[in-house]
């Protein structure tokens, strides 16, 4: 097996995927940060800003087993073609929306929940792509470039969001993220790479189909972990995205631009990580890189929501970044090895469908209770709950031992 690297670049249509992906995220990530920017300036309500991700992530959720199905039983690249082409006329109508006046938070919101509805379709095909990249033995280094481009993306694209804020308004935030699908349509269309895998005969419909993969999940302890894995993340830590928002207008005073940086550093924490995560200069187990990923995390977390003075929450931010390319690469890159290609996209949809329900989940969570005890004391609150999480798991050895997830040879 390959030891990581850069190694999956040697193949042409992965690179082109790879190349049209963090054009396309990086657009996706400049509107991410602007719809809560815009939300938090109407409403002043952390609420609101937590609603962001219960209005992206709950209809991924009602889409998973339609997108696993697709991804399983369905050429992956024409359905991608279908869900990105998609998205693309609902974040033109966004920009068109804004551009005319619209500012109710429903409005916003709205859109957002049509997005999720098409990123949950996208998601699971997206994620199997990758397997039909590259060969097995570069699927570790395909799987960690895969989560470096969606963290690439994020250290630009607020960059660029925080600049386009101060100077000429969320109308031009918008319009980019619409016109960036562009890039990641043409890479689809470029891509040689067909589905080559003859799809068994389903009787069962859709929702057969999905129950199908969630028993065969449950029979599997390393994949339940995974699951297990990614749910804590969006219910404790995936919030402190959001709560950008919050410390730079309440905690910290400062502009669009500086929020800008806080989100920046998300992302350029995670490519600071790429030596470790990737192989690059140590060699590390999948168990150990998502055990220590959540023991940072939880520590970044209580270290960002107790000091409150930038320049910590920068370095703060930093190290979450770093921390959730770990546990995120982790996990993702167990379920790839460790996953009949049967059930590839659908065990991807089941483990996607309960992480984005985790997302919604912990930003109304704390959101609401950041408007009662204050975003500081909540992202503390979370951040330690994360870190004795992380301890238990750490030293757990029965059916559910973190060691389960690093790949069967």
């Amino acid at each position: 097996m390959s030891t990581g690297g850069i190694v999956a670049f040697r193949h042409r249509d992965f690179t082109i995927f790879w190349c049209g992906a963090l054009l396309s995220n990086t657009g996706s990530w400049l509107q991410s940060l602007t719809i809560p920017y815009v939300l938090f300036e109407i409403t002043g309500s952390a609420l609101w800003v937590g609603l962001v991700a219960v209005a992206q992530f709950v209809p991924m959720v009602f889409a998973s087993p339609l997108g696993g199905s697709l991804a399983d039983n369905r050429d992956r690249r024409s359905v991608l073609l279908f869900t990105q082409s998609a998205m693309a006329v609902t974040a033109i109508a966004l920009w068109s929306a804004w551009t005319l006046g619209m500012r109710a938070p429903l409005g916003l919101l709205a859109f957002l929940a049509v997005l999720g509805f098409l990123n949950g379709v996208n998601l699971p095909s997206w994620q199997a792509f990758v397997s039909d990249l590259v060969p097995r033995d570069d699927l570790l280094s395909a799987v960690t470039m895969n989560s470096l481009q969606f963290n690439a993306a994020r250290a630009i694209g607020p960059g660029i969001a925080g600049v386009l804020l101060a100077t000429l308004g969320p109308s031009w935030a918008f319009l980019i993220n619409a016109l960036s699908f562009i890039a990641v349509l043409v890479a689809l269309m470029s891509i040689r790479t067909r589905t080559t895998r003859i799809p068994r005969e389903q009787d069962s419909g859709v929702i057969g189909q999905f129950l199908d993969a969630i028993r065969y999940t449950l029979t599997r302890p390393g994949l339940v972990l995974v699951v297990l894995v990614s749910v804590l993340v969006g219910v404790l830590g995936n919030p402190i995205f959001s709560f950008t928002v919050v410390f730079s207008g309440a905690v910290y005073h400062v502009g669009p631009i500086a929020l800008g940086m806080l989100n920046m550093a998300f992302g350029v924490g995670a490519i600071l990580a790429l030596p470790v995560v990737s192989g690059w200069r140590v060699q590390v187990r999948l168990s150990s890189l998502v055990r220590w990923g959540l023991i940072g995390y939880g520590i970044a977390m209580i270290a960002f929501g107790a000091l409150p003075y930038y320049v910590v929450g920068l370095l703060a931010l930093l190290a979450v970044g770093s921390c959730f390319l770990a546990v995120v690469s982790g996990v993702n890159t167990s379920l790839q090895m460790n996953v009949d290609e049967h059930f590839r996209g659908r065990v991807m949809a089941v483990r996607l469908m309960l992480f984005t329900l985790s997302f919604a989940v912990g930003g109304f969570v704390q959101g609401a209770i950041a408007d009662v005890v204050g975003a500081q004391r909540t992202v503390v609150g979370a951040g330690i709950l994360l870190l004795v999480s992380a301890l238990v798991l750490g030293r757990h050895r029965g059916r559910l031992r973190l060691v389960l997830l690093d790949p069967v040879t």
